[in-house]
């Protein structure tokens, strides 16, 4: 029984390994570009044309950010079955998985709420360039 449990660790062990490189990678790219692509976008420009400018270029980076939280979410889901292995001291694994979960979801939900930001955000300022021609026409057929 001890020899299987070594097994079991070594295994683990063997495949935290794995998933950590993946993490590191994930993590590496969410420090040193996401989150600095996701400040830039804080301040959204006050026109429209600049506006969808900036729309086109987030999407971009988005499509490669979804990815990356692809990657690192499917990391995640290959260590559940650590849940099974209570006998196996694997709590320092846990603790850097926990790290990496707790980051992933952080940069993730970011992701998110830009995204919905910058797509709300381009909608309302088509709204109101719809309503400024629309003010601008009815002032030209008041004058006429």
């Amino acid at each position: 029984m001890l020899s299987n449990k070594r097994i079991q660790e070594l295994e683990l062990v063997m495949e935290f390994e794995k998933v950590e490189e993946c993490f590191k990678e994930v993590s590496s790219w969410i420090e040193n570009v996401g989150r600095k692509r996701l400040k830039e976008t804080i301040n959204l420009d006050d026109s429209l044309e600049m506006l969808l400018q900036a729309q086109k270029q987030f999407k971009e980076f988005d499509l490669v950010a979804s990815e990356y939280c692809k990657r690192g979410q499917e990391a995640l889901k290959k260590m559940n079955q650590w849940e099974d292995f209570s006998f196996v001291d694997v709590h320092s694994y846990r603790v850097k998985l926990q790290s990496y979960e707790d980051q992933l979801e952080e940069f993730c939900t970011q992701l998110d709420e830009t995204r919905h930001r910058v797509c709300e955000t381009v909608r309302l300022y088509e709204f109101f360039d719809k309503v400024r021609q629309a003010i601008c026409c009815t002032e030209e057929g008041i004058k006429s």
